[in-house]
């Protein structure tokens, strides 16, 4: 008598990840995974874990603080990596600007595009060869032209049209001195699938992903949240409203969402309705149609 053993969508998913983490482990000598705290990255923690434990998480922790990260996050952030007893790294956007390695445009405000020097700063100082991110395909039209193994040149740079064939999960992870390998695990991840592998296993995500009252701005459309950095303009109305986020970025292009969810439940049946994309409350994606590919050229995340 034969038995099989079939994967459900979730575990097939989970599995692939979990593979491509221990690729990464084997391929690479000095590897990090970029956490920021939101939740595809606190996905890729828990896959991490699976991946490797009960030995140690092989890989430092590094993520790019703007200075305008919203405090739920960054506090999610130190405990969650303390709890995992993991080594945190972080490079701020404010010393990268201080030592001349990253320079701010006359009039820019948003801290997005100045992430970039800051994470190739960080990459070069401590020498990575390959930093796992927790981008996703469904997310923006420029990830999803990403393969799981994207090659970085000497320069940190991306160039879509210059990217190794992935035939049958085969991985070509050489690269020479100077140059690096991003990779994503949760390529063929959804928004509802990340949702769901929370919901399953029981992951902790940062407040702010859930209903609250903040006040906020109505400006280009969307809600945004009035902060020191991003006072409203004359006859800006501010208003208290119960809102979350779907996304999170620079706090002030991160659009929030009208929304009561206030469980995993509520949110996955919210995205379930959604009309909108996931990263259309980001104020920065809806500068122009390339923005995110032109920032990924760069060498964005």
């Amino acid at each position: 008598m034969t038995s099989s053993y079939h994967l459900d969508h979730l575990q097939y998913l989970e599995t692939e990840s979990i593979h491509i983490m221990r690729e990464v482990a084997a391929e690479f000598e000095r590897p990090t995974l970029l956490f920021s705290g939101g939740k595809d990255s606190i996905c890729l923690l828990r896959l991490a874990e699976k991946a490797f434990r009960p030995s140690d998480i092989p890989m430092p922790f590094l993520n790019v603080d703007t200075g305008h990260h919203f405090p739920e996050l960054n506090e999610f952030r130190d405990r969650r990596a303390a709890e995992l007893g993991g080594k945190l790294i972080i490079r701020k956007v404010e010393d990268a600007i201080a030592s001349g390695i990253a320079v701010v445009t006359p009039g820019e405000v948003s801290r997005n595009r100045l992430q970039i020097p800051t994470l190739l700063a960080a990459i070069d100082e401590f020498q990575f060869d390959c930093a796992i991110g927790g981008a996703r395909r469904d997310e923006e039209k420029a990830r999803a032209k990403e393969r799981f193994f994207s090659f970085r040149d000497s320069f940190g740079q991306w160039d879509p049209k210059n990217q190794r064939p992935e035939i049958w999960n085969i991985y070509n992870a050489r690269v020479n001195p100077g140059e690096n390998m991003r990779v994503f695990p949760l390529s063929n991840w959804t928004e509802m699938d990340i949702w769901e592998y929370i919901k399953r296993e029981r992951l902790e995500v940062p407040t702010i992903y859930f209903s609250h009252k903040r006040q906020a701005v109505r400006r280009g459309g969307q809600w945004l949240p009035v902060t020191d950095i991003l006072p409203p303009k004359e006859k800006e109305e501010v208003k208290d409203v119960v809102v979350r986020v779907r996304t999170i970025g620079d706090i002030i292009s991160t659009g929030l969402v009208e929304s009561p969810a206030n469980t995993v439940d509520d949110i996955i049946a919210e995205i379930a309705a959604a009309r909108v994309t996931e990263r259309g409350s980001r104020a920065d994606d809806k500068s122009s149609e390339a923005a995110m590919e032109d920032r990924k050229k760069a060498g964005y995340f």
